[in-house]
């Protein structure tokens, strides 16, 4: 597929989004759009340490492997709510995440987004499509992620296809932690996702969730931050499939195979509850 670029000036403003998405209610097509975004952002240090600190990163001079999804919410959210997207943005699903660290991320103070949609596809609760997210510097392509999205109801013709994120290593506990009542809103605030599903348990009841859940991406970033000295800074791909939500509060518990190249994790709750598995593997 050719994509059809469009290049911003300067980031959207989320809360003019938000006001769209909450307006945005009913499937309206089948087809996803042929165009993308992309717009220059720069790295706010202020944001940039609030985030270390929510998600537990140490300041080592890198940008943390997660962080050019904040670098990338706003123009996301512009793509998403547009006329031409077909799914009511409210109601999503992140069924997984999988980032690609090309190159180390130091000194990186500017950088260009792109953001498009893709591939989509029959699922048994509805479609899915990928969100992918690419960040380059002044020396070319630096990160890049693909989020495969859940649309319910969408219907497509065609067999679903299911994914299944396999680990076989051996995994020891690495960290236990607690997710706290208020974590939703802490992230919401250092990333601008204010889905209300995170931020409250009577927000959450609104789209039929007893308690507030954790960010998914949350999840993954504080995974990553407990997972410093296992992974690579660079030349590393980072997948990991969500499983049943974290219910907030909670507590979880992580458990990963030794350092090297390649290795798997686990994200666990009470009674075992898998909240979220994963791997990291050289880029092919």
């Amino acid at each position: 597929m050719i994509t059809d670029w469009h290049t911003l000036n300067r980031e959207p403003s989320l809360p003019g989004l938000y006001a769209r998405a909450a307006t945005r209610r009913k499937i309206t097509g089948t087809t996803l759009p042929d165009s993308g975004l992309r717009c220059w952002v720069d790295v706010d240090p202020k944001r940039l340490a609030a985030y270390r600190k929510v998600c537990g990163f140490a300041d080592n001079g890198l940008l943390p492997p997660t962080y050019p999804h904040i670098l990338g919410f706003a123009l996301q959210m512009q793509l998403l709510t547009t006329r031409d997207f077909p799914f009511p943005l409210l109601g999503l699903i992140h069924l997984s995440n999988r980032i690609r660290l090309l190159r180390p991320m130091g000194g990186v103070n500017r950088a260009r987004v792109s953001v498009q949609v893709q591939n989509l596809q029959p699922h048994a609760k509805g479609a899915t499509f990928d969100l992918l997210t690419t960040l380059d510097d002044q020396l070319g392509p630096l990160w890049e992620a693909q989020s495969r999205m859940l649309c319910r109801g969408v219907k497509l013709e065609g067999e679903p296809l299911e994914e299944n994120l396999v680990t076989n290593l051996d995994m020891n506990e690495v960290e236990h932690w607690k997710a706290p009542s208020d974590i939703g809103r802490q992230y919401a605030k250092v990333s601008g996702d204010y889905n209300p599903i995170h931020l409250s348990a009577a927000s959450a009841r609104l789209f039929g969730f007893p308690t507030a859940i954790a960010h998914g991406l949350w999840n993954k970033a504080r995974t990553l931050a407990a997972l410093a000295g296992h992974l690579p800074v660079a030349n590393v791909e980072i997948a990991v499939q969500f499983k049943k939500p974290v219910r907030l509060p909670s507590e979880v518990t992580l458990l990963a195979s030794e350092p090297g190249a390649s290795g798997d994790f686990q994200l666990v709750g009470v009674g075992e509850l898998e909240h979220m598995v994963g791997h990291w593997r050289p880029v092919a």
